[in-house]
């Protein structure tokens, strides 16, 4: 096993809270995600719809599905955040001609308007971290390998 890599507990020391790999992941998850609120409170949005805008500003007029698999959200999450984004008027969601079981979520101007104001998020939530750039690069890598292993044989 390599180093710095925690074998699996046995017996009572499994269920101790320092054993658990998803509580550093978890409570990191959560004081990354409470870094973000200063910058997006202004903007009037949350987390949850900055994640969708910077999946759209990277590529307008989306289905669903799509938007979906890129943020790792169920469509349960995401349908009642894009109705609530449709009613601030930030974005637009329409079903497709050619397949109406299709719903495209494209960008207002008053969504793409937003990205100019938000330009500065990732330079200042990034300057929180302790973390060198060789070190959020790694970090990066592992997390994303993490993601895609728990991914694999989900149905999206």
């Amino acid at each position: 096993m390599a180093a710095g890599i925690r074998r699996p507990a046995e017996g009572d020391d499994c269920l101790r809270l320092d054993r658990q790999l998803c509580f550093p992941l978890y409570a990191a998850a959560r004081r990354a995600m409470g870094r973000y609120t200063p910058y997006l409170r202004p903007l009037g949005i949350t987390y949850t719809q900055y994640l969708v805008f910077l999946a759209l500003w990277e590529q307008d007029e989306l289905p669903v599905g799509e938007l979906c698999k890129k943020l790792y959200l169920d469509n349960g999450t995401l349908t009642p955040l894009l109705k609530r984004m449709e009613d601030d008027g930030y974005v637009t969601r329409e079903r497709r001609r050619d397949d109406e079981r299709v719903v495209t979520v494209r960008l207002t101007e008053r969504g793409r308007g937003l990205q100019n104001r938000a330009k500065h998020i990732p330079a200042n939530v990034g300057q929180c971290l302790p973390l060198s750039s060789e070190e959020a690069d790694t970090l990066y890598s592992l997390l994303y390998r993490v993601l895609d292993g728990l991914s694999e044989g989900e149905e999206r």
